[in-house]
């Protein structure tokens, strides 16, 4: 697809409206790390990555690499024609409560049955969150829980105006 304003990945980059859609779903083996009030919350080399036209990765992480003492049912849930239904979870850590910190999928669809309550964290919720060490900016929007990390080229859909991309 060709997008007006669209930046050319360079070496070692990937654009976004390169991604698929329906999306796609496949393992990230690199360093998947989020942080939040000094503490590691969830530290991992086995995520999965929702790969989706216009769209950041979404990082998903596997619960054995998350501290789920840390999280705590949100009661919100959401419905994604994709993937399914997903539960919220806050994030607790001392006095700091995080709202809906991050989501998962319980009962997922056919193709997205690998992140079956696998974590995905809202970067823009967090101190940190990075990938191979490089630190991730929220993609805008809160609806949306994409990481632009420096190997990710846009534009990105979630500001205004880009409801109907």
């Amino acid at each position: 697809m060709q997008l007006k304003g669209r930046t050319d990945p360079g070496p070692g980059q990937e654009s976004v409206w390169d991604y698929p859609r329906p999306p796609r779903l496949e393992q990230a083996r690199r360093h998947v790390r989020v942080e939040h009030q000094g503490l590691v919350v969830a530290d991992t080399r086995n995520a999965w990555r929702v790969l989706e036209t216009s769209h950041p990765p979404v990082y998903y992480i596997p619960p054995d690499d998350v501290d789920l003492s840390l999280m705590h049912p949100a009661g919100r849930r959401t419905f994604c024609e994709w993937k399914g239904y997903a539960v919220y979870h806050d994030l607790a850590v001392g006095k700091s409560l995080v709202e809906a910190a991050a989501w998962s999928c319980p009962d997922p669809t056919t193709a997205f049955v690998p992140i079956r309550d696998h974590l995905a964290f809202y970067a823009s919720r967090v101190d940190l969150c990075s990938v191979d060490g490089d630190v991730a900016t929220a993609q805008r929007g809160d609806f949306y829980g994409g990481w632009i990390t420096s190997d990710i080229v846009g534009p990105f859909k979630g500001g205004p105006g880009s409801s109907f991309w």
